[in-house]
């Protein structure tokens, strides 16, 4: 993360997940400068040009779809817009996440304002005064294919710019009416092709991507910690971290793992003691943890790059270039975003799947010090022994979410849209695994915690003890066998809540510890 400005310039500003989250939460402050009013103006005129002089351009003058070469005239055009938001809002399933909404609405937003849409000033207004207000419409999770952009779910968002549909505001769920009565606002008229431009594009694939880059984020750094964790819990090497070893293979996220972990287990008691012991080498879950890890972390940051690409960019259609130049193209397919969702969702089941295998690893007893289950007193007891088979479900759960949507297509529109990216399926099921990755890793954590206290007397490094001193605040040691779903429910609060990330920054600030690799510029900022 990096330090935000107090505003943010729709339309010019450079939009990254971060700045994006940081609106939705209110701690920054959309502005819309004049030379952007000018452009969207000028754009918004361009097409009442069009539609005076009536030469047939697709969504202005024409139907949509299969009905591109049915022609629309003057007095109807704006019944079209309108007509389009009501027919397209065909979604169905539970409503997307408050947060997620409010995403689509800022991006949006952000991608109306480079003047290229046709739509007005006005709309432009309306649509930032929902997000300044938060007045967040109700946009179900299911229909969308991913092109022509996320058809059904825009419209959702956007019937409340002309009375219709539900949102939630101060607590409440409303209809657009109340919300009217509440505000005194009034149903916008739509012009010719805002109806269009407001339900093209990719906002609904983007805003889940965001928050696959941020949780993903979260999970890739508290499964380096907890990894570490079990590294010293289990007298694992510190030798397959060495930089010599990376340097021969360096891929960046290889590299940026093995520092963060060799890192973590510096100046640690635990470590020195078994320098010099007899074992060769370690289970794959712990040495591999650099190439496992590393890898999810490449996938990462090549979701993160696109997606930045993707927040920028004016993804709707006709795209008005200027007043000689409108273009019908296809930019509203989700298929760049939903590939590298589908790798990111692959990517994430891995940081849970090598999670679970290292627990498996703890309750094995073979490690000297460590009794079988992390129990002493087995047999009347059954220790962590059931803790893993919840992981283990978690785990095949995710493999199965893993096929990737984007290999699937299914013609919609009668053929016109013959080939969709189905990139909403992607994003919505990335954050499933994500969400199954912050369980599994919140058991490892109460798992690492328990063989960590096998080594006692000998402390961790500063770093790894204090995290095992913030575990204990919340959950103890467990000596016979308790109600082990309570403890595993404070763990996943503590996983979401980030307390071992705040844990280490907290304690790398008051120490003057340096935590940064050659690429922490690409991986810790987003």
């Amino acid at each position: 993360m990096v330090s935000l400005p107090k505003s943010f310039a729709l339309g010019e500003d450079w939009l990254t997940a971060s700045v994006a989250i940081a609106i939705a939460n209110g701690d920054l402050q959309l502005t819309l400068s004049k030379k952007t009013r000018t452009k969207v103006s000028e754009s918004w005129e361009i097409v009442r040009n069009i539609v005076d002089k009536g030469q047939p351009v697709y969504g202005i003058n024409t139907g949509f779809g299969p009905l591109c070469t049915t022609k629309i005239s003057k007095a109807e055009t704006k019944i079209l817009q309108n007509n389009i938001l009501q027919s397209h809002s065909v979604g169905v399933g539970e409503p997307i996440d408050k947060e997620i909404a409010k995403l689509m609405l800022i991006l949006k937003a952000h991608s109306l304002a480079k003047g290229f849409s046709g739509i007005s000033e006005t709309t432009l207004e309306r649509i930032i005064w929902h997000i300044e207000h938060n007045a967040i419409p109700l946009v179900p999770s299911q229909g969308s294919v991913g092109a022509s952009g996320d058809l059904a779910p825009l419209s959702h968002l956007f019937l409340p710019l002309i009375g219709l549909g539900r949102l939630e505001y101060k607590g409440e769920i409303l209809t657009t009416d109340e919300l009217f009565e509440k505000t005194d606002l009034q149903p916008l008229e739509l012009g010719p092709k805002e109806g269009l431009a407001l339900i093209n594009g990719t906002q609904f694939i983007a805003a889940h991507a965001i928050k696959v880059v941020e949780k993903m984020h979260s999970c890739l750094s508290q499964a380096d910690i907890i990894g570490a964790m079990m590294i010293e819990g289990l007298q694992g090497s510190i030798k397959p971290f060495y930089n010599e070893l990376h340097a021969l293979r360096p891929y960046k996220g290889n590299v940026h793992v093995a520092k963060r972990i060799k890192r973590l287990l510096k100046g640690s008691e635990i470590m020195e003691a078994h320098a010099f012991c007899e074992r060769v080498q370690d289970p794959y879950s712990l040495r591999c943890i650099p190439q496992v890890h590393g890898a999810s972390r490449n996938a990462w940051l090549h979701l993160k790059e696109l997606l930045e690409i993707e927040l920028n960019s004016v993804t709707d259609n006709p795209i008005i270039i200027d007043d000689e130049l409108t273009i019908s193209g296809g930019s509203f397919h989700g298929q760049p975003l939903a590939m590298a969702l589908d790798y990111a969702c692959l990517a994430a089941s891995e940081i849970g799947n090598i999670s679970d295998r290292r627990i498996y690893l703890a309750l094995e007893g073979n490690s000297p010090g460590v009794p079988k289950l992390l129990m002493q007193d087995t047999g009347i007891n059954s220790g962590y022994m059931i803790l893993q088979y919840t992981t283990a479900a978690l785990a095949s759960e995710n493999k199965g979410l893993c096929y990737p949507s984007s290999a699937d297509s299914i013609p919609t529109s009668l053929g016109q849209e013959d080939h969709v990216s189905m990139g909403s399926i992607s994003g919505r099921k990335a954050l499933q695994v994500l969400e199954n990755v912050e369980k599994i890793l919140a058991i490892e954590l109460l798992t690492a915690a328990q063989a960590f206290e096998f080594r006692k007397p000998l402390k961790s490094g500063i770093l790894l003890d204090e995290v095992h001193k913030a575990v204990r605040e919340k959950v103890p040691f467990a000596a016979k066998d308790r109600v082990f779903s309570d403890d595993i429910a404070i763990g996943i609060e503590m996983i979401k809540d980030k307390t071992i990330i705040k844990t280490i920054e907290k304690t790398k600030k008051e120490k003057k510890i340096s935590f940064k690799t050659p690429f922490s510029n690409e991986f810790e900022v987003f």
